[in-house]
């Protein structure tokens, strides 16, 4: 039953391990699939290739969104400062 009063805990570690990005691997493995699809062969490995998202399409929706989000607070905000007039006009003359 040791009792530490003066006990510093040790520093938090964490393990960082750096990839190695090969440019003229990955041009030259897209050159080979676009060929590979134009000529029409078809690889064994066709559902294990990595994912690659539509940025693009991502963001018109992101977008969209937003546009829609601001509408919707906008009258939010109109409906809430009619409502509180109206109060105000209903205390100052009835």
């Amino acid at each position: 039953m040791a009792v530490k009063f003066l006990h510093t805990p040790k520093n938090k570690q964490f393990s960082f391990k750096p990839r190695y990005y090969n440019e003229q691997k990955e041009e030259l493995e897209k050159r080979v699939e676009q060929i590979k699809r134009e000529m029409g062969v078809q690889d064994i490995h066709d559902e294990n290739k990595p994912y690659v998202p539509n940025i693009k399409g991502q963001m018109r929706g992101y977008f969209k969104k937003n546009v829609q989000q601001k509408r919707r607070s906008t009258t939010r905000l109109v409906i809430i400062l009619i409502v509180l007039f109206a109060i105000v006009y209903f205390l100052l003359y009835f």
